[in-house]
């Protein structure tokens, strides 16, 4: 059994449970998701499961991924990500969102939306000066601790810099319900990422 599939975020909704609580949810489109390759420790030095996910036109792909993919007698697709695998795993085979199961424990992995440039208010939380006239301290970052010794800037400083665009991952969230027909996945809470990124949803253990 393969431990994950690749998805694309939709969106969020709020839907209520059976107490009546109103929760809010991400709809994730998880598979359907090919068996691209079986990857062996006698072959390749470890073991995993190779799948894709996202059908595209052939015109879309270079000639050595079009060899790749139909080497496999698999359809053309967009993403490839690696997944653990328990069992034996039979390639060009469909994966599709009956992998889970409603209040299982997941962890969704996902590439943060990026903003730019952004100062030391935005990026790491600082409070900033008196908003008030004659301050001359509003947003700056203020002193950072250095003088004649040691004469440089130490590494890790919380500074003005390029915020988000990074890989995070996060853990122990549930699927709240499946929509097998649709290939639809509600995830309570939040995951990272703009609607229509890529997101991994992996099995936790």
């Amino acid at each position: 059994m393969v431990k994950g599939l690749i998805g694309k975020k939709l969106g969020m909704i709020q839907v209520f449970d059976g107490d009546r609580r109103l929760i809010p949810v991400t709809v994730i489109e998880a598979g359907p998701c090919g068996i691209v390759q079986v990857k062996k420790m006698s072959t390749d030095g470890y073991e995993a499961v190779q799948v894709g996910f996202g059908e595209v036109p052939e015109r879309k792909r270079t000639k050595p991924q079009l060899g790749h993919l139909k080497k496999a007698g698999n359809k053309v697709w967009r993403h490839l990500r690696e997944f653990d695998s328990a069992g034996e795993a039979q390639v060009g085979s469909l994966l599709d969102v009956n992998l889970f199961s409603e209040g299982e424990s997941i962890n969704v992995q996902g590439i943060s939306k990026g903003k730019g440039f952004q100062g030391v208010i935005k990026r790491h939380n600082y409070a900033g000066g008196p908003a008030s006239h004659g301050s001359m301290f509003h947003r700056a970052p203020g002193s950072i601790g250095s003088s004649s010794f040691p004469s440089r800037v130490l590494k890790n400083k919380k500074l003005p810099g390029h915020m988000g665009n990074k890989q995070i991952t996060v853990r122990g969230l549930k699927i709240f319900g499946i929509k097998s027909e649709e290939n639809l996945l509600l995830i309570t809470g939040s995951v990272p990422g703009p609607v229509g990124g890529v997101v991994i949803v992996r099995k936790v253990g």
